[in-house]
């Protein structure tokens, strides 16, 4: 894969999988079991550098490329997968959305904290009655004088009550439909925004995932994200690079599934030799390898169309569907190499298996991935 990158693209790999290694991977499982947010190596990503990559120098990020973001993503979420969605959440959904649609002034104020990670930023848009149907939401903000009054409810929120500040999605003109869908910035702490229990979790168990309430809460009228009426337009633009970083996130679930079912079949001897030399492990191996390929090429594909400029509807929900659906499909398998001793929290396998199911549900189901593409794939043929 190595004639694919640059030469500082292959450095950021290298770098990233050597911290992941030491600092992350280690503090997976006890993380897993607690269901307890990864302080330890959220403050090893901050103190390399890594969660403020993609924004520009000037707000102290490093102002590397998306194929750079979505190979840490990928290292990361080999090492912990819950880890991995707090700093992709982090990156494209806030971060990056602030960059992208915040007034200079919004940027100045935000985005340098982001960078350095002394504040993690969310996404709330998901709502119990709105989660594929995004103009289904209901979350309301009305204009008083020189304030925005929010109320409503966000659930499924990844960070919620840990993070800083919130890239969120209410109607501020219930007449227009989703022309009516504004975006806003909000901060934690202030009155009448609270936080509901964290869920109990099958997978990415330390990643906090909690309601989001606002309960007549009060935000200056700047706290808008770009024109009103924009919050369509924005969580879409989101969610499409969003959609990527998940895709690199399954693909890390799955490079760790097979490593650990690689390893297995190689030292665990059955019938007087390693299981490796039975021919039905060598194709579940050889089906793994190919797929996590081609699921690699296909993220990395939809990363340079977004670092070119190019709009990447399709391309991203491509990757993200098939990423997913691979990653479950090949935790299945690690989980079968591994036999009684996959099922076992011993071996990490059974994590991974939790853990990538939500790939397929989460920043867009595995069905609307396939009405997006299918959607762009007849526009292309109209036109």
């Amino acid at each position: 894969m190595k004639e694919f990158l640059t030469e500082d693209q292959l450095a950021v790999r290298e770098g990233i999988r050597a911290l992941v290694e030491r600092e992350i991977a280690p503090r997976a499982a006890g993380y897993d079991r607690r269901a307890e947010f990864p302080w330890d190596s959220w403050k090893a990503l901050c103190d390399h550098g890594y969660v403020g990559m993609s924004l520009p120098e000037e707000y102290g990020g490093s102002g590397l490329d998306m194929v750079s973001l979505v190979i840490c993503v990928e290292e990361i979420s080999r090492g912990c997968a819950a880890t991995g969605v707090i700093f992709e959440v982090h990156n494209t959904l806030c971060a990056a959305t602030i960059h992208r649609f915040g007034s200079p002034a919004q940027r100045s104020r935000y985005l340098p904290d982001l960078a350095t990670g002394r504040k993690i930023g969310a996404f709330a848009i998901t709502e119990p009655g709105a989660g594929s149907d995004v103009g289904a939401i209901t979350t309301s903000a009305r204009r008083e004088g020189d304030q925005w009054v929010l109320n409503g409810r966000k659930c499924f929120i990844t960070s919620a009550g840990v993070a800083d500040i919130y890239v969120l999605f209410a109607v501020t003109d219930p007449s227009k439909g989703t022309r009516g869908i504004s975006a806003f910035v909000v901060e934690k702490g202030l009155p009448g925004l609270s936080f509901g229990k964290p869920e109990d979790k099958l997978g990415i168990r330390a990643s906090v995932t909690a309601d989001v309430v606002l309960e007549d809460c009060r935000l200056p009228a700047d706290a808008m994200l770009g024109q009103p009426g924009d919050g369509i337009k924005i969580a879409l633009s989101a969610l499409d690079d969003g959609r990527i970083g998940i895709a690199a996130q399954a693909v890390g679930i799955a490079q760790a599934a097979y490593e650990a079912a690689r390893s297995h079949a190689l030292q665990r001897v059955q019938f007087g030799r390693p299981i490796a030399e039975f021919q039905a492990i060598q194709w579940m191996l050889a089906d793994m390898a190919t797929d996590i390929e081609a699921a690699r090429l296909l993220t990395w594909r939809a990363a340079r169309a977004a670092d070119l400029g190019m709009r990447h509807t399709k391309e991203a929900a491509m990757a993200k569907l098939f990423a997913s659906r691979m990653a479950m499909k090949h935790t299945v398998a690690a989980v079968q190499i591994l036999g009684g001793y996959g099922y076992t929290r011993e071996y990490p396998v059974e994590r991974h298996l939790r853990d990538a199911k939500i790939t397929e549900i989460y920043e867009g189901t595995s069905e609307i991935m396939r009405l997006v593409v299918a959607r762009q794939i007849l526009k292309e043929v109209a036109s």
